[in-house]
């Protein structure tokens, strides 16, 4: 694929967190091989056997989860989604995407998974990826600043009443229900 490249891997100089040996790489459902994860302050870098990868930048990753559904895919992975295009695609798809339609909000999306050989290490990749994307706020989320893990105030944020009143234990017994 032509956006591998060759490259340093991230070191404790820009925060490394997490190095994850022998972790398969699938890039919307192709899969790339297998090689380190590194996940640090800085990026999330994937590097093969022979110096081959991709970094992707904190504030492309839109989300990432652990992924335990054996239906959406085979094995438990890290599930990572990129507003981005990667792959031979990028350049035609983005071109094709133009002319087809006009809606700018329209972001290209990329999902990427990350398959460890050793599937218990996927709750501290997934705390480690945590710790780094908080470093990378969205400059773009006027309300990421607003919470302070205090309660939310709807009405000073949005300007709706909100009855504040106890609910009383039974006072919707009786309540029709139409379906």
């Amino acid at each position: 694929m032509s956006f591998l490249k060759s490259f340093s891997p991230p070191g404790p100089a820009e925060g490394l967190r997490q190095q994850q040996p022998d972790t398969e790489a699938v890039l919307n459902g192709k899969g790339l091989g297998t090689g380190t994860l590194y996940i640090a302050e800085s990026r999330l870098s994937w590097l093969d056997g022979s110096g081959l990868g991709f970094s992707l930048e904190y504030p492309t990753i839109s989300l990432h989860a652990v992924s335990r559904d054996l239906n959406a895919y085979p094995r438990e992975h890290l599930y990572v989604m990129v507003n981005a295009k990667f792959g031979e695609e990028s350049k035609e798809s983005v071109a094709d995407e133009e002319e087809e339609d006009s809606d700018d909000d329209v972001e290209p999306i990329t999902e990427f998974r990350f398959v460890p050989s050793d599937k218990s290490a996927l709750e501290a990749m997934f705390t480690a990826m945590c710790e780094c994307q908080a470093l990378h706020p969205d400059p773009e989320d006027e309300d990421s600043d607003d919470y302070d893990g205090d309660e939310y105030d709807v009405e000073a944020h949005d300007g709706m009443e909100v009855d504040t009143a106890p609910t009383v234990a039974g006072q919707f017994e009786d309540a029709d229900v139409d379906h």
